[in-house]
């Protein structure tokens, strides 16, 4: 069985030559990798309600297509009613296919149903990988909106190999992340 995702080939076939022309690299090994994907959901609310967190995990597991771990509180926190080891979120890490499929459906699939969408800010961390903030899970088909109870939002962090937030910018840029038209500061 040998498939391999659309955006995987394309990053072979159009975005390793694109960048490599761009930053004039002189090997492709130079060149820019998504590394992997994490997608991180806090339920702040579990402290209250345990049942938040098992709903949260089952529809991160069904947007990610792998199963999603809960992440627990490090230290107790009294004001929030929050005990050490007490679960807070849930997250899963995606790489390799599953993660360029997953890239793939946010791309063509979600971003799009968000309403009144103008694309995504370009606002990078400084080493070139980029989070984005989503601030409903319906926005991806894999969830049926008449299941839903609690509208809860998520980080999608996208690690690349790029050293500089320019580069990493580019990089997924050519993978086709909607940014919005604004310069680069």
């Amino acid at each position: 069985m040998d498939y391999t995702p659309a955006l995987k080939k394309k990053y072979a076939e159009e975005v390793v030559p694109a960048l490599t022309k761009q930053f004039k690299y002189k090997t492709v090994m130079q060149v820019p990798r998504l590394q992997k994907i994490v997608i991180n959901q806090g339920v702040g609310q579990a402290v209250a309600d345990k049942k938040l967190i098992e709903i949260a995990q089952a529809e991160l597991t069904a947007i990610a297509g792998q199963k999603a771990v809960q992440t627990v509180s490090r230290k107790d926190i009294s004001n929030f009613k929050l005990r050490r080891e007490m679960p807070i979120g849930v997250r899963v890490t995606l790489r390799r296919e599953r993660m360029y499929e997953f890239l793939e459906r946010l791309i063509a699939a979600a971003l799009p149903r968000i309403r009144d969408f103008r694309g995504v800010s370009s606002k990078f961390d400084g080493r070139g990988n980029y989070t984005l903030g989503i601030s409903e899970q319906i926005i991806f088909p894999e969830i049926d909106i008449d299941k839903i109870n609690k509208i809860m939002g998520m980080e999608i962090t996208f690690v690349t190999t790029a050293p500089t937030d320019e580069e990493g910018f580019a990089l997924l840029k050519e993978f086709g992340i909607p940014f919005k038209n604004v310069k680069k500061n």
